[in-house]
């Protein structure tokens, strides 16, 4: 059989057993398992064994379970909750105020724990019901936290960029540097979006009429709730940025100054710390497990001739380097209706970045490319993880077409970021080159 045959069974395979429904990790490692035993026999399996243990014994994979530590115990310790009544304070009467406010908050979640997850739950909890209570148009409301809560995928320190800096054997510290300009600039979109619906169509985000304001007192002693998240990205993300620890040492600074916070607040005890380990233990094994596969899964692609034909075809297609390039993002955002983003980056990376060196684009620029892309397919439907997030939290009386309708601005919004990114590649690369000269 030809490496040709051989990649188009396996690829039917994998397509084939996701539609029913198999784990994404067990359907990686089976047929990595099985090609491996058919092609060159069960003495091969030594090697496989051998390339995993490379993988897990990676200093840098350490750092994702440290991260979903440090966010889950600020999701539990109230922290978040400060945040979003001060938000309400300083918001409600600005043209669509919650939802504005959403999104800041969302940003600042993003760079207190880089887990979407945590954005998404704590806000769809808090602010949805908030935002219904003073008539927002529900498909704004839910739009604002899905696209607001995925800025963690982004904004540093982010889990989902530790996986790609490590599949991609890049600076993890460089790619966190990377995602801070992009991250901002689609918050800042999503905000003049939502600021410019609501000042034509004021129907969407009615200012409240018959609540008081906030005094400027109450308004300034609500800003004491910014202290806690301040300093904690302060000593993660600052520690990275002037060089006193790497990204896994910081993790660790993360982690302390969270359960600081959740012992301020009152709410340490055991039942913060039982929910907590359980958090870590479903999250890094979901993880580490979908590494195994996909790490198995792409090396039988490699051995089998793959990747030296895919660049092989790039190199005799009479196209555009930049059309080669928007066919790439269309399938990172096609995949992202099936598979989690975790599986996108262990399947994808090692297969587009030999295309990216051939055709001349920077790794780096392209890997918050890659991310947006990312962010985008958390977010699109049918099996986009934010969307069901968020129907965990939904009231009764509000289906999954409306969430469906409501990310599709977003989405735009998102591609219209990428776009930015495409045309202006300054936006990504000057703060990191200026900060790693």
């Amino acid at each position: 059989m030809t490496s040709i045959a051989v990649l188009a069974v396996m690829f039917t395979s994998l397509i084939g057993l996701l539609l029913t429904g198999v784990p994404l990790a067990f359907t990686l490692g089976a047929l990595a398992v099985v090609f491996t035993v058919a092609l060159w026999g069960t003495s091969a399996l030594s090697i496989t064994v051998l390339n995993l243990f490379s993988t897990m014994t990676s200093e840098s994979l350490l750092a994702i379970p440290l991260y979903v530590m440090m966010a889950s115990t600020l999701q539990r310790s109230g922290v978040i909750e400060s945040l979003y009544k001060a938000m309400e304070l300083w918001s409600r009467r600005l043209p669509g105020g919650l939802a504005v406010g959403t999104i800041v908050i969302c940003t600042i979640i993003a760079a207190m724990t880089g887990i979407v997850g945590a954005a998404v739950a704590a806000m769809g909890m808090l602010a949805l019901p908030s935002m219904l209570k003073r008539k927002y148009d529900p498909e704004l409301a839910i739009g604002a936290i899905c696209a607001g809560g995925t800025l963690g995928i982004l904004i540093p320190p982010s889990v989902i960029t530790i996986v790609y800096a490590v599949t991609a054997q890049a600076s993890i510290g460089q790619m966190f540097i990377a995602g801070i300009a992009p991250g901002l600039l689609l918050a800042s979109l999503y905000i003049a979006y939502i600021v410019l619906r609501a000042t034509f169509k004021p129907s969407v985000a009615p200012r409240p009429l018959d609540e008081q304001p906030a005094t400027w007192p109450e308004r300034i002693a609500s800003l004491r709730s910014l202290i806690l998240p301040l300093l904690i990205i302060v000593g993660v993300l600052g520690t990275i940025y002037m060089g006193i620890a790497t990204p896994t040492e910081a993790a660790a600074v993360g982690v302390a100054l969270a359960m600081i916070s959740a012992i301020i607040e009152r709410r340490f005890g055991r039942e913060l710390i039982t929910g907590v380990a359980l958090d870590v233990v479903k999250v890094t094994t979901m993880i580490l497990w979908i590494t195994i596969g996909a790490r198995a899964f792409v090396a039988v692609f490699t051995g089998t001739g793959g990747a030296d034909f895919l660049l092989g075809f790039i190199e005799n297609l009479d196209a555009s380097r930049w059309i080669v390039l928007a066919t790439m993002l269309g399938i990172l955002f096609f995949l992202g209706m099936f598979l989690d983003e975790i599986g996108i980056i262990l399947l994808c990376v090692p297969v587009f970045l030999p295309v990216i060196d051939f055709l001349g684009f920077d790794r780096l620029w392209f890997g918050v490319l890659f991310l947006v892309s990312a962010q985008m397919a958390y977010i699109s439907p049918p099996f986009g993880y934010t969307l069901f997030y968020m129907k965990g939290v939904l009231p009764p009386n509000i289906g999954m077409g409306t969430v469906y309708r409501a990310i599709v601005p977003f989405i735009a919004l998102q591609a219209l970021g990428i776009l930015i990114c495409v045309i202006f590649p300054e936006l990504v690369l000057w703060l990191p080159q200026s900060m790693f000269k």
